[in-house]
């Protein structure tokens, strides 16, 4: 049987790393990073990737589309903790499929794997309707980081 997953390519080598601080907002009361603001690191690395390679979101709705997510997974390995310093590294997933998916991968000052993960988005026109079809846009964009 064959996974859906495994019909997807692998990373592509379009990544961006940003780096972070954790900052006390984002801590439990043992000090560490809260699990749910993991998530929110994700979408620091889809910004950070979208501004650095040309399809950020803006791009996206000036094209009249939207890419809401329809999936996220995390995975945790070790605590990010209070004043830490980290960095995430965000890697775009090629897919036949009209979808957006990227990998990320958390570390620590210490170059630990501190969490891993992957979102999906979909893109949905100005109307509300998901498209199945790549939009003109999002084609062009692959064609010119040289995915297509």
């Amino acid at each position: 049987m064959i996974r859906r997953k495994d019909l997807y390519k692998e990373e592509s080598k379009l990544t961006v790393t940003k780096h972070f601080d954790v900052r006390f907002s984002e801590v439990d009361s043992l000090g560490i990073v809260w699990h749910g603001n993991y998530i929110i690191y994700f979408e620091d690395g889809r910004e950070a990737f979208g501004k650095h390679h040309g399809i950020s979101y803006l791009d996206v709705q000036a094209n009249g589309y939207t890419t809401p997510i329809v999936k996220s997974v995390c995975e945790h390995k070790l605590p990010l903790k209070y004043g830490e310093s980290a960095r995430i590294e965000t890697a775009f997933v090629d897919s036949p499929a009209a979808k957006i998916i990227f990998r990320f991968r958390i570390y620590n000052s210490n170059n630990q794997l501190v969490c891993f993960g992957e979102s999906t988005q979909v893109f949905l026109d100005k109307d509300g309707n998901l498209v199945l079809n790549l939009p003109p846009f999002f084609e062009e964009w692959k064609q010119k980081v040289g995915l297509l």
